[in-house]
């Protein structure tokens, strides 16, 4: 007797094991949950609070120096294209460069960190969270402002950037720094939200990572909107120049946009996304 052919039962099976691993693909890939965004974020703000001072201090020179990169190339772009009505939108896109540098390379950002590191002290809750927040807070803050000043001092005493490029680097310097206090202070918001945002966003972006840094950090420029880090470039550029003085620095740009970017990052898009999410942990946690 002629043995049965068992290869279609074969086929069936392999189909269905490949089935049930495209099956396993798809829900992987699925969209993350507002509680599973937070959990990815605040786990890294964790991570961040447990690094080293040190750790933490060169991570943040290296991101306030890339940051330049953002005045450079948008200076390159004003300086080579064409003086037409859509050149101011197409010049933006160089403000990108360096938030790409720097997200993409994990980098310690001061506005990164104005989410990242609070979903875990909204949690906690203790004074020994809080203290750690704004230790790492003032520690990336400090070391983003000297890698400003380093790049910035590059710009200006060294022959490192073209001759041709300097004037479109001084003039976005001196359109950022002649904002009034109260101007820096409301557009520095919008750029903390938008900031918190592509945080928010980048847990379930994957491949898409690269495009939703450039959009919303081009919508940052495009909108002339205010960035602690990024500004401290062409801030530093202007007083490294001789042409604004501390004070006037200080109080007319750096602590009004300071306050309006912790505002917008924190106060309001970290409570919002706070509140997607406080019941669902409240539940878990009683359970």
């Amino acid at each position: 007797m002629a043995r049965p052919d068992t290869r279609p039962e074969l086929v069936t099976h392999d189909d269905q094991t490949r089935q049930a691993s495209e099956e396993q693909s798809l829900e992987e890939a699925a969209a993350l949950s507002p509680h599973m965004i937070y959990e990815v974020i605040r786990r890294d703000g964790e991570e961040e609070l447990a690094r080293t001072k040190r750790s933490l201090f060169w991570s943040g020179i290296a991101a306030g120096i890339l940051i330049s990169l953002s005045v450079l190339g948008e200076a390159i772009l004003r300086t080579y294209l064409a003086d037409t009505s859509t050149r101011y939108l197409i010049e933006n896109l160089g403000y990108s460069l360096g938030f790409l540098a720097v997200i993409l390379s994990r980098m310690q950002l001061f506005t990164e960190n104005t989410i990242t590191t609070v979903l875990p002290v909204m949690r906690a809750r203790t004074w020994a969270s809080l203290g750690c927040m704004l230790r790492l807070w003032g520690i990336v803050l400090a070391a983003n402002v000297i890698g400003a000043f380093v790049a910035a001092a590059l710009f200006v005493y060294t022959p490192a950037i073209p001759p041709e490029i300097m004037p479109a680097i001084v003039a976005l310097s001196e359109h950022a720094m002649g904002m009034s206090a109260t101007d820096s202070f409301w557009r520095a918001i919008p750029a903390g939200v938008i900031i918190a945002l592509i945080v928010w966003m980048l847990p379930q972006a994957s491949s898409a990572a690269f495009f939703i840094i450039v959009v919303f950090t081009w919508l940052i420029a495009a909108g002339d909107f205010t960035h602690i880090v990024a500004g401290s470039v062409e801030m530093a550029v202007l007083m490294l120049r001789g042409a604004l003085g501390p004070i006037d620095a200080v109080t007319g740009f750096f602590l009004p946009v300071l306050g309006g970017n912790i505002i917008g990052g924190t106060v309001i898009f970290t409570l919002v996304a706070w509140g997607q999410v406080r019941d669902d942990i409240t539940a878990k946690t009683k359970s």
